[in-house]
């Protein structure tokens, strides 16, 4: 396909989930490589805990393949993360957006990644690790599809391992000052969802904290509590319309489930309603579409509850939809080469509503912008691939390596065989620096 799109002078475009937490799948009149086709687990190593898939293939299928394959092993391998929110992703696309999970105390996916086969722009195989193309390796996980195709990776597994949901409604400050704590005890995973309402005291500074301590093995109940899509439909149409009463619900429902047992790698996993927009359009009788955009931005730790207080003020002003978020926590990347985690951050993901007209559009591009501008008041940063709208200096500022990023990818793709619309929007934005 590569070799043929040289022949063709064809932009190509690759894309295995079609979801890979950024916008960089798509290329407006050029080809669409699926590779949700190529689904192998290819080779296991128990002894290493290395699994060697396919890119094509998405988490729930691996995560399958691997209980199957280990049934009355003694000790057993998970994965360490995956994307939360969705499980159709591909490897493909966790590679190529660099993504995280729920670790309290994880790098970016690059930290599990030991290597991978990569077509390049010339359509030629190469053998991508932190010794052989190593500079490759770091340009590519993390690089959004821009430098080749990943055929197949090889991943490091963790041991699997019970864990046990913790929860308690709680402050920021208290969470903020929990976290090292729990981290020290050894807890693996854990979030923060916080209020959301815009008329409560708590907005953005009270909320849910849930953490996942590792428990010795015992016979999990199988009717333990769970959210069905019916409760998920039903929270979100709340988050529409009444988001004290959603936060309640949905606080209640985590407090009841704590003390339940999971393991490790299976309770990454999570509902996703496709096109669930759809019917609360119908619900909502609203004049148009609408739907959910993301954004996800970085401030150190002891800086999150000045960052936060911010936002509440910006979003009251500014009459900002915020439908739900929760706060991550992510290690520093000191791997790949765009790393958007340049140093270790706490994560906070908003979700707004927009309604799909231009002027609410362009409402949402100055909603993000601010956002952007007050993480960086914090020394922060944001997520490239969600939205467009950051402004050069912006880019600049979170990415200060953008430009020779962009340059790299001219050298290892110099006829651009490797596109997408969000690489032609920066490298329009970009294009004094790469004449």
């Amino acid at each position: 396909m590569v070799q043929q799109a040289n022949e063709d002078n064809a932009a190509v475009s690759v894309a295995g989930g079609r979801h890979a937490m950024g916008g960089q799948q798509f290329v407006t009149d050029g080809l669409l490589l699926d590779l949700s086709r190529l689904n192998q687990l290819q080779h296991f190593n128990p002894e290493l805990g290395q699994v060697t898939v396919q890119a094509g293939m998405q988490w729930p299928d691996l995560m399958r393949q691997l209980h199957v394959m280990q049934q009355g092993r003694v000790t057993q391998w998970g994965i360490r993360q995956k994307q939360t929110g969705a499980d159709r992703l591909s490897i493909g696309g966790a590679i190529a957006a660099n993504i995280h999970g729920r670790g309290l105390d994880m790098a970016p996916f690059v930290a599990d990644v030991v290597s991978f086969e990569l077509v390049n722009a010339k359509g030629e195989l190469q053998h991508c690790n932190r010794q052989q193309n190593a500079d490759l390796f770091r340009l590519v996980v993390g690089g959004y599809g821009l430098f080749g195709i990943v055929v197949c990776a090889t991943l490091q597994l963790v041991p699997r391992q019970q864990v046990v949901r913790e929860v308690a409604l709680c402050s920021l400050a208290e969470m903020i000052k929990t976290v090292p704590q729990r981290v020290q005890a050894g807890y693996l995973y854990g979030d923060f969802q916080f209020e959301n309402a815009p008329e409560s005291g708590g907005f953005l500074r009270h909320g849910v904290f849930s953490c996942y301590r590792p428990v010795a093995a015992t016979p999990i109940a199988k009717q333990q509590l769970r959210l069905s899509k019916a409760n998920w439909q039903q929270l979100l149409y709340l988050a529409h319309t009444d988001k004290a009463e959603a936060f309640s619900r949905f606080a209640e429902f985590y407090l009841a489930s704590s003390g339940q047992r999971y393991w490790s790698d299976s309770h990454q996993l999570s509902i996703y309603l496709d096109d669930y927009h759809l019917k609360l359009d119908q619900q909502l009788a609203r004049c148009c579409a609408g739907s959910e955009m993301i954004t996800e931005l970085y401030v150190p730790l002891p800086a999150l509850e000045q960052f936060m207080a911010a936002c509440a003020a910006d979003f009251r002003q500014h009459n900002v939809d915020l439908i739900y978020g929760t706060v991550r926590f992510i290690r520093q990347d000191t791997e790949s080469a765009l790393a958007w985690a340049r140093q270790d951050y706490a994560c906070v993901i908003f979700n707004l509503h927009i309604d799909h007209q231009s002027a609410a559009i362009a409402r949402a591009a100055s909603h993000f912008r601010r956002l952007i501008d007050i993480a960086i008041d914090f020394q922060g940063s944001y997520f490239l691939t969600y939205h467009p709208f950051a402004t050069k200096q912006q880019v600049l500022a979170c990415y200060p390596q953008f430009a020779e990023f962009l340059k790299q990818k001219r050298q290892y793709d110099p006829a651009l065989r490797f596109q997408s619309n969000w690489y032609r929007h920066y490298s329009e934005m970009f294009s004094e620096e790469l004449q």
